[in-house]
């Protein structure tokens, strides 16, 4: 199991790899998002923005509002980090749980592939 602290730095590593890619994702300038991430075995949220194609504003805790949810335990966020398991391969085995509208997932799916 994974430290809190570490959870963070790997979702802010992500968070700088979706900002490069930005370009590349192709959305609408008016198209923002609140997402959450909750780590299930250490009871932690962490919530961030989606805007202009990077996502900002990683803080510790919900947003119970946030239209994108994401759950899934520490051990699975580090392997993903490290490329040990694919984020689609972990999601159809059930490690990674989304909760969001159809269409935000298909606007996202490039956003949140963070090679």
């Amino acid at each position: 199991m994974a430290t809190v602290d570490e959870c963070r730095n790997v979702l802010e590593k992500m968070a700088g790899k979706v900002s490069k890619k930005s370009d590349e994702l192709q959305l609408e300038d008016d198209f923002e998002r609140t997402l959450a991430v909750e780590i299930t075995d250490l009871n932690q949220v962490f919530s961030a923005k989606l805007a202009g194609g990077k996502l900002t504003d990683l803080l510790d805790g919900d947003a119970p509002d946030a239209e994108v949810r994401i759950s899934l335990d520490s051990e699975a966020l580090i392997r993903i980090a490290k490329k040990e398991i694919k984020p689609a391969k972990a999601f159809l085995r059930g490690r990674i749980k989304v909760k969001a509208s159809v269409k935000d997932l298909a606007k996202l799916r490039k956003a949140l592939k963070v090679d």
